[in-house]
């Protein structure tokens, strides 16, 4: 099995950041760009990977009273992740995912998931920041 972790902080309330995260319709803003998440009945969804182009069937879980979502791999049990969001006072939140490959063939190496996540957590933010922004506007 294979872990990888990042965290980022953002400057909003972590309500904010865990609706943002959460919309399920909204995913592909922040998610790695070759994935995308179609519902259907939740928490049940497919995940199309560009990268080997094959849809997945996966569960999503979202837990607001936890500012936390979870998912994994439905059939197969190749992966799971979780997201969780946590208020750090003064406005800020702490995002961290967690993703852990539990079969080799599904984890595309630790640089890729690294900046995979880092780019995700930010182009998070960046929806965050968009949402707050039109808010107060």
């Amino acid at each position: 099995m294979t872990e990888y972790e990042r965290s980022r902080t953002m400057p909003a309330q972590p309500e904010h950041v865990f609706d943002q995260a959460a919309n399920i319709g909204q995913l592909d803003t922040w998610l790695p760009a070759a994935l995308h998440v179609e519902a259907e009945e939740l928490p049940a969804v497919t995940v199309h990977e560009d990268r080997t182009d094959e849809d997945t069937s996966a569960l999503l879980r979202a837990q607001r009273d936890q500012m936390r979502l979870e998912w994994g791999t439905r059939d197969q049990g190749s992966y799971t992740g979780w997201l969780q969001v946590a208020g750090i006072g003064g406005g800020a939140s702490e995002v961290t995912v967690h993703l852990s490959f539990f079969d080799d063939s599904h984890d595309p190496g630790e640089t890729m998931v690294r900046d995979a996540l880092d780019t995700s957590l930010q182009r998070l933010e960046e929806q965050v920041r968009l949402r707050v922004d039109h808010a107060a506007g």
